[in-house]
């Protein structure tokens, strides 16, 4: 059995993969608990879908996709804080437009390759092709998150959960909710390269929304939503060395029978 657990991690790939996981999954899930807090699922999606441009951009001339994907999702977090700051258009109704529009380009600029296969991987994904170069980029966002989490927890917890509140004794809510957004940027960038702009979204939200379940407090519900996406990440690691199934759709779906579990024993309790 332990020879069965260790023998995946004998390869260098692996080894890059686990490490991947746990970066990834430890970020998108500090992160999404805020977003389930703030009722804001649909950002996760959206952001996900709206670096499509910028990732067809780079590809095409052969730029690091990185920094195409960066571009593009921290014009949409912007152009999300802009569209809304007056409360002339609601925050769904911004993010629609800008998830359409941006998916759409994405989509034209596409069909303009001579074959969608080309472009798969951006879709889905690959964390068994995470670099030692992407482990550098997905390690800062993850040091970046946790700082500013911990500095800056107070703001976001009063914020999230109480936002009128926090403008009555002067918090600056508006510069807490860009500075979350740009966060939402990078943090769904490094997670294309794991899981894919499909899957990234799935692994923001479900992790954090299953803890929800499970806790009202929040530094709790952080720990549970991170130990559930890493361990949903390793699953999927797993999957694919002894089935060959594909990563990010594993690392995904066990994310969501974890919900499913979670939310019927609840259910049952209740």
């Amino acid at each position: 059995m332990l020879q069965w657990l260790i023998d995946p991690f004998q390869y260098a790939f692996m080894q890059n993969s686990l490490i991947a996981a746990v970066l990834v999954g430890t970020t998108c899930a500090l992160l999404g608990v805020y977003v389930v807090l703030r009722r804001m699922a649909f950002i996760g999606d959206a952001m996900a879908h709206t670096t499509l441009p910028g990732l067809v951009v780079a590809f095409f001339n052969q730029w690091d996709l990185f920094w195409g994907a960066l571009v593009a999702a921290l014009l949409t977090a912007l152009g999300i804080g802009w569209l809304t700051r007056q409360d002339e258009i609601r925050e769904d109704t911004a993010i629609g437009i800008l998830f359409t529009g941006m998916f759409a380009l994405g989509i034209l600029l596409m069909s303009t390759a001579r074959s969608f296969r080309d472009l798969t991987h951006i879709l889905f994904g690959n964390i068994l092709g995470v670099t030692p170069t992407d482990l550098v980029r997905m390690a800062a966002v993850c040091v970046l998150v946790l700082l500013c989490v911990v500095l800056f927890h107070k703001e976001l917890e009063l914020t999230s959960y109480d936002p009128t509140h926090a403008q009555v004794i002067g918090l600056r809510a508006e510069w807490i909710r860009y500075g979350l957004l740009v966060l939402l940027a990078l943090t769904v960038v490094t997670g294309i390269q794991a899981v894919g702009v499909v899957l990234t979204s799935a692994l923001l939200i479900t992790p954090a929304a299953t803890a929800s379940l499970l806790t009202t407090r929040l530094p709790r519900m952080m720990l549970i939503a991170a130990f559930l996406a890493v361990g949903a990440g390793i699953v999927g690691l797993y999957a694919s060395y002894y089935a060959n199934l594909s990563s990010g759709a594993t690392v995904v779906l066990t994310c969501t029978v974890m919900f499913g579990v979670v939310w019927v024993l609840k259910r049952r309790k209740n």
